[in-house]
């Protein structure tokens, strides 16, 4: 008897594998962007995410609104008022003639500096005595507040220096005969976006890849289609790559998106191999992913999982000297930020395009991320071979 010409057989070795691993991730995109909105918040919202948040993190201090007091009132005083606020550093929004009007103005929130200059200013260096200028300053804004009194004395000195000079005295007049010169190396204009763009592209990586990774297995589970593939011949690493490697390739080109459009916009400099970067991101979408797996397989509807996701989320950004170094962070917490995937990679980033690092020097981070990678994608596809089994 001749074998019936429609039965087919099954196709052994790897070929089998790779044939079943090609149509689960073509179902894995076809699925995904079934849904055109899913193409804007996979490819379009993390480019204008990053245009939003590169130019709201801006810790740049300049044009601050800066009260005068002259209570001196000579033309002493106004000249250092003057030349105080005629670069970019201050605005000046109003002169005063007392003090105490200043701080009342401090005080009550209406103004974030003031710089008050009293009376017998000009006398006092006249007679070639040391004198002293008031700086009131509203330290709810930290930042700021540090950046703007630091102006204020870096000013001060400059002009006593240049009144020492045009008296002819010997600098210990006044000063010790100490000269300050700073360099700032990597980012001389001291712009914060180029520091902050790195740290915003691997943030960007977060929550996408996190979030729709558990959303989507929640999401079969929520509508049945998981049995129904848990029925077919796949095993069971065909089914966990099949559901990992699409988001990861989405990830890698989310990343390529957020170099151009941070060098673009941005002109975040490119000093370093571009290589590092997509190996640094491979192995750091390999943790993501693992972990989104991980919520999604223990997570019964896509609302718990979208809560888990975010709940994890907000710690792990800030935990990873994004927007704070971890040096200033309590010293209990610091072991801490070295369970976060996210830490490293900012690292990485941000040694490859601001320092021109290599991968040699930026080893321990990159064995961080592999040695997480594998813990996590290892615990992932155990944890999802449990529940589904």
């Amino acid at each position: 008897m001749l074998p019936d010409a429609t039965e087919t057989r099954p196709i052994e070795g790897v070929g089998a594998f790779v044939l079943r691993l090609r149509g689960l991730i073509l179902k894995e995109l076809r699925q995904t962007f079934r849904d055109k909105r899913m193409i804007g918040l996979l490819m379009i919202a993390p480019m204008i995410q990053l245009l939003v948040l590169g130019h709201a993190v801006n810790l740049d201090v300049d044009h601050v609104p800066t009260l005068l007091a002259d209570e001196d009132r000579t033309a002493e005083s106004r000249a250092y008022l003057d030349g105080l606020t005629a670069g970019d550093a201050f605005r000046r929004v109003g002169v005063v003639d007392s003090a105490q009007v200043a701080l009342s103005e401090v005080s009550a929130g209406r103004v974030p500096l003031a710089v008050v200059v009293p009376r017998g200013f000009a006398a006092d260096l006249g007679a070639q005595r040391p004198t002293r200028v008031q700086v009131l300053v509203d330290g709810g804004d930290s930042n700021r507040a540090i950046v703007a009194q630091n102006a204020v004395a870096t000013y001060t000195l400059r002009r006593s220096q240049a009144l020492i000079a045009a008296r002819g005295l010997p600098a210990g007049a006044a000063l010790a005969p100490v000269r300050i010169e700073t360099r700032v190396f990597y980012n001389p204009s001291m712009n914060s976006r180029i520091y902050f763009v790195p740290g915003v592209a691997a943030t960007l990586l977060l929550v996408v890849t996190l979030v729709v990774t558990a959303m989507g297995l929640a999401r079969e589970k929520e509508s049945g289609t998981l049995e129904q593939i848990l029925v077919t011949p796949l095993g069971g690493a065909t089914l966990f790559l099949g559901k990992t490697l699409p988001y990861a390739l989405i990830g890698l080109i989310d990343l390529g998106l957020v170099l151009g459009v941070g060098t673009w916009v941005f002109s975040v400099p490119l000093r370093g191999p571009l290589g590092v970067v997509f190996f640094a991101g491979g192995l750091y979408l390999m943790t993501l992913l693992g972990v989104g797996l991980l919520i999604g397989a223990l997570a019964r509807t896509q609302q718990q999982a979208l809560v888990a996701a975010f709940f994890l989320i907000m710690p792990a950004i800030l935990l990873s000297g994004f927007a704070t170094p971890v040096e200033n962070m309590p010293t209990w917490l610091e072991p801490v930020t070295r369970l976060n995937p996210v830490r490293p990679f900012v690292e990485v980033m941000r040694g490859v395009l601001l320092r021109g690092a290599g991968a040699r020097d930026l080893a321990p981070q990159l064995v961080t991320l592999a040695g997480m990678g594998l813990v996590v994608f290892s615990g992932a596809a155990a944890v999802l071979r449990r529940r589904l089994g």
